[in-house]
């Protein structure tokens, strides 16, 4: 039979000297209120007065490739996290480490450093949010789209990641650039009625406008679907009397406004 003590308390001075030597030193080994492994703690642990039945055996052997994505996976959304509410400099290995519940050597054995960490999860987060447009998509639902992307949690964090680190990795910065407010321009500018990358910008940048600069800064939260998609509604009537070109203007020059005084 197991034996316990409480922290403190002496053991009887009676007891047998087989119990003092061998059972009540591997018992302060291990720590005051141990029990033995073999006795009555498990019984207790299988409500049962009988011997406990054998627990199934961890799977032990190589991970599956689920696995191991599964495992590269839950590593690269703790570095997100970690990144995101600290940035590059203020995170450390051990801090992914404690976060992922892994080991060194797991996130080596993955990714390497912890430059190749960050890399793969500014990546992992640029997947997430700069989805590319839908070929099927017209002005409108590629306007209300970019809104609910661009204004979501997870695309301000990575805005403000890149702000915050574009000097030390210029070359992912230029790739977020791409991937992003230029692809983004480029499919407005592609649904014009008369294309004109001008007013492609002028009208991405409206799309963003004040609400973006007050998510950045923490001051409001994420759009619903239909906020996003007001906004862009407003935004684009907004714009509709001038970006509908005069007939007969050429691709490539301002439009005229029809109606104007000059």
């Amino acid at each position: 039979m197991g034996v316990s003590f409480s922290p403190g308390r002496t053991a009887p001075a009676n007891r047998p000297a087989a119990c003092n030597e061998t059972n009540l030193g591997s018992l302060y080994d291990r720590g005051a209120g141990a029990v033995d492994q073999g006795g009555e703690a498990e019984m207790a642990a299988n409500g049962a007065e009988g011997p406990a039945t054998p627990q199934t055996p961890r799977k032990r052997g190589r991970p599956t490739d689920a696995e191991r994505a599964q495992r590269r996976d839950d590593i690269l959304d703790a570095a997100v996290r970690l990144f995101v509410a600290g940035g590059f400099e203020q995170v450390t290995l051990d801090d992914i480490v404690a976060e992922a519940h892994v080991t060194k050597r797991t996130i080596y054995a993955y990714f390497g450093d912890r430059t190749e960490i960050f890399l793969a999860a500014v990546g992992r987060l640029r997947e997430r949010t700069l989805e590319p447009p839908a070929q099927e998509d017209d002005l409108a639902e590629l306007a209300a789209k970019i809104v609910f992307a661009l204004h979501s949690d997870e695309a301000v964090g990575l805005h403000r990641l890149m702000i915050t680190e574009a000097h030390r990795f210029p070359d992912l910065a230029r790739r977020f650039y791409e991937d992003g407010p230029r692809g983004y321009i480029a499919a407005l500018n592609g649904r014009l009625a008369q294309p004109d990358i001008d007013w492609a910008e002028a009208l991405f940048t409206l799309l963003l406008g004040e609400p973006h600069r007050q998510r950045l800064l923490g001051l409001t939260p994420a759009p619903t679907r239909p906020a996003a998609a007001a906004h862009a509604r407003n935004v684009l009537n907004s714009l509709a009397p001038r970006a509908t070109p005069k007939r007969g203007g050429r691709p490539g020059e301002p439009p005229e406004v029809e109606g104007s005084d000059e």
